[in-house]
C-alpha cells in the first residue's frame, strides 16, 4: 500500500505542476502565457520577466512529468521546490500563513511533499527502480 500511496502522491502533485507550467508556458488551463505571465513577473520585481516565466514554467512543466512518472525524482522535487520557494517567498509571504489570506499555506504544503518524497523515495511504481 506504501507504493500506491506514493503513486497517488507523485501523480496528483506531479500533473498539478505540469498544468501550472502549461499556464506559464503556453497559456492552456486559463494561463496567461510567457508575455502575460512575464508581464507580471516584472511588476513584482522578477526582471526580465518573461525570462524568469520561461524558466518558472520549464522547471514547473518538467519537474512536474519527471515526479508524475518518478523519474529522477530528486531533480524533480529540487524543481517543484524551488518554483514554491519563489512563490513564497516573492508572493504569498507578505500575505501571512493561512491560504484565505492568499498567504503560503499551499506552497508549502506542496513544498513538503517535494521533499518528502525526495527524502523517502518514489516507491517501487516509478522510472527511477529501473535506473537507479
Amino acid at each position: 500500500m506504501l507504493n500506491l500511496g506514493l503513486l497517488i502522491i507523485r501523480l496528483v502533485v506531479g500533473v498539478l505542476f505540469i498544468g501550472h507550467g502549461a499556464q506559464k508556458l503556453f497559456g492552456w488551463f486559463g494561463g496567461y502565457g510567457l508575455k502575460g505571465t512575464g508581464g507580471w513577473f516584472e511588476s513584482i520585481g522578477m526582471k526580465p520577466g518573461v525570462t524568469m516565466a520561461l524558466f518558472a514554467g520549464l522547471a514547473e512543466l518538467i519537474g512536474g512529468i519527471l515526479f508524475a512518472v518518478g523519474f529522477l525524482t530528486p531533480l524533480a522535487a529540487l524543481l517543484i521546490a524551488g518554483t514554491m520557494i519563489m512563490a513564497i517567498v516573492k508572493v504569498h509571504a507578505p500575505n501571512g500563513l493561512w491560504a484565505t489570506s492568499n498567504g503560503y499555506e499551499y506552497n508549502l504544503t506542496l513544498l513538503a511533499v517535494a521533499i518528502g518524497i525526495a527524502l523517502i523515495g518514489p516507491g517501487k511504481y516509478a522510472l527511477d527502480i529501473f535506473f537507479f
